[in-house]
């Protein structure tokens, strides 16, 4: 968590300063890309904990995601004034989309890791029966010759 905040803080502060040196919100793309992963992170590792019942430090969750709510803010504010009309709203439709591409891409991964196992398991099943009968032939071999 602590991690997800620093990089937030680093971030917002290169936001800040590339705003202030060139008034052009839009020369800090890859900080503003920064601080959204960021707290995608902290929000998707404390669903997590939540979903397996791990308690954790709430208060500071909470708290660390309301300081990087009050960046987006401030970042909603600089591109507002410095930005082109309609940027923030472009902004938020982008990252929509971009956030919907990578949940689709993380629940293709699942279900290739399932399949994935899947195999295996029918791999292993099958490879254990074949030496089953193929153990199985080969005593009937050595009883016939003792018969």
């Amino acid at each position: 968590m602590l991690a997800e905040l620093a990089a937030a803080n680093a971030a917002f502060a290169v936001i800040k300063k590339t705003v202030q040196n060139s008034g052009d919100i839009m020369r800090a793309g890859k900080a503003i890309g920064d601080l959204m992963s960021a707290k995608e992170e902290l929000q998707r590792r404390g669903n997590q904990k939540r979903a397996r019942g791990v308690g954790g430090n709430d208060l500071s969750e909470f708290l660390a995601l309301e300081e990087i709510k009050q960046r987006e803010s401030d970042i909603k504010q600089m591109m507002i004034l410095s930005g082109r009309p309609g940027l923030w709203r472009d902004y938020q439709k982008f990252c929509e989309e971009a956030k919907d591409g990578r949940a689709k891409a993380r629940m293709r991964a699942t279900r290739r890791r399932k399949d994935l196992q899947e195999k295996i398991g029918l791999g292993v099943v099958g490879l254990i029966l074949a030496s089953a009968i193929g153990a199985l032939f080969y005593w009937a071999l050595l009883m016939r010759d003792k018969l």
